[in-house]
């Protein structure tokens, strides 16, 4: 009974705003593998949750849902790659991780490096970073506690997300996609991806479709 009071009831969005360089065929024309990083998850909480948690808690709910963005992305694309036809292979964030934490470089340090170092580091031709900023996440102590355990934030009044792919070189944004969604939107990153995705798929290149 809990969990089904966390699916989402309603959503709207408004319209995406995609960004596409103009030369981006010629420079991604050599492109071969493409790491996901973990999602740059930024959560606001309401005033009188805020005395509820730790700034050590948030953040480690913010680090959870950040990889379990990655990992929905990568199994996103997985599970479509007979349909869009993608033009590259996707590493897999194990090894990605992996390579990341070899290097010492942890969740916070990824928004301080630049992504060509990155790339270069991950042997890779291009990066995907997504950002997710969530407002009044929290809806009751049952929604926190939850959180904190399994990742569900419950019912969510605002979730803003950005998808972007940089080239490896030069770490130049060739594309774009930002989406914004208000209402009840979602409880778990399954939902978000999946809305997230569902829309930026019908743009995002990498594809023969």
């Amino acid at each position: 009974m809990m969990a089904a009071a966390f699916f989402i009831l309603a959503a709207s969005a408004c319209a995406p705003k995609i960004y596409k360089a103009e030369e981006f065929n010629q420079v991604t024309a050599s492109h071969k593998i493409v790491a996901i990083l973990p999602a740059e998850v930024s959560i606001t909480l309401r005033p009188n949750e805020m005395k509820k948690v730790t700034k050590e808690q948030l953040t480690e709910m913010e680090e959870k849902t950040g990889n379990s963005i990655q990992d929905k992305m990568q199994s996103w694309f997985l599970k479509r790659s007979g349909k869009y036809k993608y033009t590259v292979k996707f590493q897999d964030i194990s090894k990605t991780n992996s390579i990341l934490a070899d290097n010492k470089i942890t969740y916070n340090d990824l928004k301080t490096k630049s992504k060509e170092s990155l790339a270069q580091l991950l042997g890779v031709d291009a990066v995907i970073t997504t950002r997710a900023s969530m407002k009044k996440p929290m809806s009751d102590d049952a929604a926190l506690a939850l959180g904190l355990i399994v990742g569900v934030w419950g019912s969510t009044n605002d979730v803003q997300t950005t998808i972007s792919i940089n080239e490896g070189k030069n770490g130049d944004i060739v594309w774009k996609y930002d989406y914004n969604a208000t209402g009840s939107v979602g409880s778990n990153t399954d939902r978000l991806v999946n809305a997230l995705m569902r829309n930026a798929s019908k743009k995002f290149p990498y594809n023969d479709k």
